[in-house]
């Protein structure tokens, strides 16, 4: 009972501080009107653009995919130990709440909107899962 209340304590705050990273971290501020506003709505094309360095430096590679994937792997490791949740459900509950937060950024004009990064922190959620549900399984094997 104890692990389930400190999980969601962590949830709430790592979502809290995601979502500030998101809209206001890392100097973001809403563009002025004359500047136009990036997005991008191609599955895959951002990924495969820093992918094969079409773009950006190799630390904007490393920020952009790594990144973008490893911030989300703690919301696959608390989530679970919050309420349990198939992984099918979970990623698709997952992908929903960053669609949200997405759109968010296209309506405030903070951040970019990114298809791809929805793919990516999907990604890296379920990766947090598989990494828990792997630890529970060889856990439980030991015994």
């Amino acid at each position: 009972m104890m692990r389930t209340r400190i999980a969601a304590f962590l949830v709430i705050g790592y979502t809290i501080l995601l979502v500030y990273w998101m809209f206001f971290g890392f100097g973001r501020h809403a563009p002025d009107e004359d500047t136009p506003y990036r997005y991008n709505v191609i599955p895959l094309r951002t990924i495969a653009d820093f992918a094969t360095m079409r773009i950006g430096t190799t630390m904007d590679q490393w920020i952009n995919l790594l990144g973008n994937v490893v911030v989300f792997v703690p919301f696959g490791l608390l989530i679970p130990v919050v309420r349990s949740v198939r992984v099918l459900p979970f990623a698709g509950a997952f992908a929903l709440f960053i669609l949200v937060l997405e759109i968010l950024q296209l309506i405030t004009r903070r951040g970019t909107f990114d298809v791809d990064d929805i793919v990516l922190n999907t990604l890296g959620a379920c990766l947090g899962y598989g990494i828990l549900h792997g630890v529970r399984h060889l856990l439980i094997r030991r015994k």
